[in-house]
């Protein structure tokens, strides 16, 4: 499986909340700007391609096709369009391929959706964020909930999916306007929901204004109490969570965030984009590795690498078997699928191999009983309900899912990383 991911850094304006990598100047120099971004990017796919074929790397057509941002929709359709023409020229798209877009619902129309549907988009992931107005006006977002809902209904009548994404614990929400938005999402119809808890980053506008006092800190059990609600809403609706933050009806999971669980090849593109490669030729001997690596964050220096003819990376680090041992245990942990033990027991082996790792060590049920008493994960049971007797999956329950990082932390533990 691959995927490509196409970042754009460009913003009407920055929300309050808003760390992301992203600009409001609609010329950042180095041939960075609004108008000239889509020629840039396909340069920097011509480029990585060709860097693909110098180490060994022969992809299949691009599974899912993700752009996010920023805002992608702050450029014309007919931008995007271009970008993903240059994805099936250069790797080739899938058949059946998921092709994503973000969309701030203010910057899109019926006209705009109709060109992303003519130029094979099948998804649009709209910023929701809230149903209430004083929340919205919180997070600094501009969009009314009717914004969402015309995207939606002009995106379902020319034959796109449409997802929602929303925050909760912003300052000076309740739990019934945490309900409110989480109805509202569920009565649009759509067939994906995304939530997330407010992460507050001290360099943001909303950062600085908690600091100062002028705006109150958000509560551990506040979001937890509203991740349990958002559960039970989403799930009595008909959308089964299949990753920590995130609700789908059957069939209709985002093929391209379970990639990235599930670790799989991905090319980054445009600043600040991360790029990953399970097996990377590192020698003449065959021998390979897997690779993570990053492009240069600002737009103008980003630009000025592709112009001079270089895969525009910022940096680049060689994934080792103890590394990537932790990698499939924190994403497996994440997603419904769960764990996959004898997966991680191939990881331990390698990590034990490669790096004369001798605290490694394997992972049964018994030694998983404790956690499973406490309420943390299932251990997975075949058809007619028994344990197996190597159990193949571990899946968090939501308490799981709520203690997510001590969950992480204990199978660190029973496996000596």
């Amino acid at each position: 499986m691959f995927e490509v991911y196409i970042h754009v850094p460009f913003c009407l304006r920055r929300c309050g909340y808003c760390d992301f990598n992203t600009y409001t100047a609609t010329d950042l120099g180095a041939g960075a700007s609004r108008g000239n971004y889509a020629n840039m990017v396909i340069r920097e796919m011509e480029l990585t391609r060709e860097w693909q074929l110098v180490h060994g790397i022969e992809e299949p057509p691009a599974d899912t096709v993700f752009f996010g941002g920023g805002t992608p929709t702050i450029l014309s359709a007919d931008d995007l369009v271009a970008m993903l023409d240059a994805v099936r020229r250069i790797w080739g798209v899938a058949p059946a391929a998921e092709i994503t877009t973000e969309a701030n619902p203010d910057t899109v129309n019926e006209y705009y959706i109709g060109r992303l549907a003519e130029g094979g988009f099948t998804r649009i992931s709209f910023g929701m964020q809230s149903a209430v107005p004083h929340v919205l006006k919180t997070l600094d977002r501009t969009h009314t909930p009717a914004n969402v809902e015309a995207g939606v209904r002009a995106a379902g009548k020319l034959g796109l999916r449409s997802s929602v994404d929303l925050i909760y614990g912003a300052p000076g929400e309740s739990l019934d306007d945490w309900r409110t938005s989480v109805k509202t999402a569920i009565d649009l119809g759509v067939n994906h929901i995304s939530a997330y808890a407010l992460t507050v980053e001290p360099t943001t506008k909303m950062g600085r204004r908690i600091a100062a006092g002028t705006l109150p800190k958000p509560d551990d059990d506040d979001e937890a109490a509203k991740y349990e609600i958002a559960d039970d809403l989403l799930t009595a609706a008909g959308l089964a969570w299949y990753e920590v933050s995130n609700w789908a009806k059957p069939g209709y999971e985002s093929r391209h965030n379970l990639g990235y669980w599930r670790n799989v090849d991905w090319a980054g593109l445009g600043p600040g984009a991360h790029s990953h490669y399970n097996a990377v030729a590192s020698d003449g001997a065959g021998a390979t590795h897997a690779l993570r690596a990053w492009d240069i964050a600002h737009p103008r220096m980003w630009g000025t690498a592709i112009n001079e003819g270089r895969v525009p990376w910022g940096g680049s680090e060689a994934i080792t078997p103890g590394e990537n041992l932790e990698e499939l245990i924190m994403l497996g942990l994440r997603i419904r699928e769960g764990l996959d033990l004898t997966r991680i027991d191939r990881a331990i082996a390698s990590a034990r191999e490669s790096e004369g790792s001798t605290s490694l060590r394997s992972i049964d049920a018994a030694r998983l009983r404790p956690m499973v008493e406490d309420g943390l994960i299932v251990i997975e049971t075949d058809a007619e309900g028994h344990t197996r007797v190597v159990p193949t999956r571990v899946v968090p329950t939501r308490k799981g899912r709520l203690l997510n990082d001590a969950v992480i932390e204990r199978f660190f533990a029973l496996a000596g990383v």
